[in-house]
């Protein structure tokens, strides 16, 4: 397993590589959010190797989470709820996570099926600048790469549910 902490970050148009540093800000590894347009994402290590990757699935608000061969490894929902905003992480074969923030924050915790915390996400930055995420991972099932392509799911289903909102006015 990598570093408990690291550190990473979307682009203003939300296309192009960013890099992903530890908690000592040493480079390892890289985001590619590979267009504006496609709502898709690949985390690879230092030498540009495929490592895990996001995607919405077809005509869907899931986002669905394949390891390098493809292979689907989980699947993101958004679950409704009045006072929090929560989703639902299911790691094929290895858990389902809940992960809840309260209503204005831009905190958010990843919860096994006993409420344990398991990791845990901050976005650190934001309006008239890229969103940057500093992300703790204490568990011992889900890989940091892995848990990127959730924190930037999630970050994808609010802009989807943004544009919507936006579109139907």
């Amino acid at each position: 397993m990598g570093p408990k902490t690291i550190y990473f970050s979307d682009n203003f148009f939300s296309s192009g590589l960013t890099n992903i540093y530890d908690e000592n800000q040493n480079e390892i590894g890289k985001l590619d959010l590979k267009s504006a347009f496609s709502s898709s994402l690949r985390v690879m290590d230092l030498s540009g190797n495929i490592l895990t990757e996001g995607r919405f699935r077809f005509f869907s608000g899931k986002w669905s989470i394949c390891d390098a061969t493809n292979t689907e490894i989980g699947l993101l929902r958004q679950r409704f709820s009045f006072f929090t905003k929560k989703y639902e992480y299911e790691a094929n074969g290895r858990g389902t996570y809940t992960i809840i923030s309260e209503s204005f924050s831009k905190e958010y915790r990843v919860l096994d099926t006993n409420e344990h915390e398991v990791a845990h996400f901050v976005k650190t930055s934001g309006f008239f600048q890229s969103d940057a995420y500093k992300l703790t991972n204490q568990s011992n099932k889900l890989t940091n790469e892995e848990l990127i392509a959730v924190v930037m799911g999630i970050t994808m289903i609010i802009k989807s549910n943004t544009a919507a909102a936006g579109s139907a006015t």
